[in-house]
């Protein structure tokens, strides 16, 4: 199945879609977006990520959204190509006006939406563990709003890929680690799961929240306490948290082997608690996530 996209709640194949060069998401990146996970034909999380949607519109001062009606039109276009393990992007903008930096009065905003199968390129990743790359983060200071100025996590993203890594984790000058260009990112020291808090330097993840929540329950120690680069070298586990990459154990950061090449079992331990509440949400008798 292509991708099937809803713009402004017309149903059509995302090729088809088209959108004006004079779009504010074009011109200035004046806009917002989300991406979930559908598992078995039902969106994960997503009270949770469009609670963050409403959160970003606010932050930015688009208005005139009906999240009621784009939630009905994210099922619709779901339900409409019958697919079933899929991810849903939506996007919002400050809609079409003549260039100007201001924003233009009484401008209807550009509800945009499409689903398109999922084949995941982690699968493999998530059993043996992932490479990272670090980069120093050259991001805005408003991180925590999930605006589609992604420039910075582009440039890192790409570096990460170049020196053979699934991912970039960002740093600051005085070496602390924050998150991954689209990712969360997590360390396990001496028994303390820790992470960096949520701060405008990152993004609250949907993902990283129900993860927090499994470690609790699980009886974790959790710290929300970023790491900082001259730790790399004694921490035991490291892992990435994402809506595509699920929980995703970090076994090599640059040349830097991390707890002997193999994933750890607390990171294990949270892998198979998020599979578990996956399937248990869907009613999946079968193991597995899928």
């Amino acid at each position: 199945m292509p991708p099937l996209a809803n713009i402004d709640g017309k149903l059509l194949p995302l090729s088809e879609v088209k959108v004006s060069v004079l779009d504010r998401g074009f011109l200035f990146g004046d806009a917002i977006y989300e991406v979930l996970r559908v598992y078995r034909g039902r969106p994960w999380l997503e009270d949770d990520h469009f609670a963050r949607l409403a959160r970003s519109l606010a932050e930015v001062r688009i208005t005139g959204v009906d999240l009621a009606r784009l939630r009905r039109r994210m099922a619709e276009t779901i339900a409409a190509g019958d697919f079933r393990e899929a991810t849903v992007y939506i996007q919002v903008t400050r809609g079409v006006a003549p260039r100007a930096h201001a924003f233009p009065p009484d401008t209807p905003p550009t509800e945009i939406l499409w689903v398109s199968e999922f084949d995941d390129p982690y699968a493999e990743a998530r059993q043996s563990g992932a490479a990272v790359a670090l980069y120093p983060d050259i991001r805005w200071d408003r991180c925590d709003i999930k605006s589609t100025n992604l420039l910075g996590n582009v440039l890192a993203m790409q570096a990460a890929k170049e020196a053979g890594g699934v991912e970039a984790v960002l740093y600051l000058p005085d070496g602390t680690l924050l998150e991954g260009s689209h990712s969360s990112f997590f360390g396990v020291r001496d028994g303390v799961v820790r992470t960096a808090p949520n701060a405008p330097a990152i993004l609250p993840g949907c993902t990283r929240g129900f993860v927090l929540g499994l470690a609790a329950k699980l009886g974790l120690r959790v710290e929300e306490r970023a790491l900082r680069r001259d730790e790399l070298g004694r921490v035991q586990e490291l892992f990435l948290t994402g809506t595509t990459t699920e929980v995703l154990p970090v076994v090599r950061v640059d040349q830097q082997v991390i707890g002997g090449g193999k994933p750890g079992p607390v990171t294990r331990r949270l892998q198979e608690a998020y599979d578990d509440a996956v399937r248990n949400w869907h009613g999946a008798p079968a193991s597995g996530v899928t």
